[in-house]
């Protein structure tokens, strides 16, 4: 079973068979992981590596294994349990999305990419992959590992370059099995080997099962010559100076005053700006008497 794109083939079968030998043994790849086991995963993988994942995922399914335990807790409570997986506003979208699911859909997670994307905060990646990995259907899923495989083994680029979600989505429709099962476990392999394998710095092209096919490799593995991707910067941004004033709030029971928050940063108008922009996103609210807590804890 082959699918072509621009004249060059991805044999399925060969890549679902190095993924049943090599995948790895995650929680919600398990057949007894609930849709809604999937669906926490995807927004906790979301720029977040695996290794800090999992023991989060497991804690957040101990805890609240349905969508109504999660839309039970208070915003609060879901900020505090996200911890340090960055990007805290993903835990208010899935405790949106929670809600949601909880009231208009029998506490059950769609299984249609529609209904999905219909959701709160669920945007086209996670819907396809919850479709695809929660219930085994035919969607195209894109993610950074995809989109550097196709750019590898179908167009013979060294990378993918800037994202375009209409081309890249019709790139993996493209080359996606007829049927439900295999494409969803091709969609599945397809992104294992992106992380695993066919990775951005260091490839490891005499492990990979497409290595005979592969247009990179035909082309004599050309350096790639598009637009240079920005380099993430942490440490001084605002990102870090966000997740220190969160820091605080998480570690204390209740309301703190402004003082509290000041201590962490010195440079005075980026933590200003910073808890403004935590204020304006609903991370932190303020008290009456100038205070400030995580959502509805206070």
């Amino acid at each position: 079973m082959a699918a072509t794109l621009a004249g060059v083939p991805i044999e399925a079968d060969i890549l679902i068979d190095w993924f049943d030998e090599h995948g790895r043994d995650l929680p919600w790849r398990h057949p007894e992981c609930t849709p809604w086991g999937v669906l926490v995963s995807e927004i906790m993988l979301q720029q977040t590596p695996v290794a800090r994942v999992q023991p989060v995922w497991l804690e957040w399914l101990d805890r609240w294994p349905r969508p109504s335990s999660l839309a039970s807790a208070s915003q609060g409570e879901v900020l505090r349990a996200w911890g340090k997986l960055g990007y805290p506003r993903r835990a208010l979208r899935l405790h949106a999305a929670a809600s949601a699911i909880a009231t208009e859909h029998g506490d059950r997670v769609p299984d249609d990419v529609d209904t999905l994307l219909a959701l709160p905060g669920i945007g086209a990646y996670t819907a396809r992959a919850v479709a695809a990995f929660a219930y085994g259907k035919r969607a195209p899923v894109v993610d950074t590992n995809v989109r550097r495989v196709v750019a590898r083994a179908v167009h013979g680029a060294g990378d993918a370059g800037p994202a375009s979600n209409t081309r890249d989505m019709a790139d993996v429709e493209a080359l996606l099995p007829s049927s439900d099962t295999p494409a969803a476990r091709f969609s599945a392999a397809i992104m294992e080997l992106g992380a695993l394998v066919c990775t951005a710095r260091s490839p490891r092209c005499a492990d990979c099962p497409l290595t005979g096919l592969c247009a990179w490799q035909r082309a004599g593995k050309p350096a790639y010559s598009g637009p240079a991707k920005p380099v993430q910067k942490f440490a001084g941004t605002d990102r870090q100076v966000r997740g220190l004033l969160l820091d605080v709030l998480r570690n204390t029971s209740g309301p703190v005053a402004k003082t509290a928050l000041d201590a962490v940063w010195s440079k005075s108008g980026q933590r200003d700006r910073c808890l403004h922009s935590l204020l304006e996103d609903g991370l932190v609210e303020q008290t009456t008497d100038g205070h400030f807590a995580l959502p509805g804890e206070h």
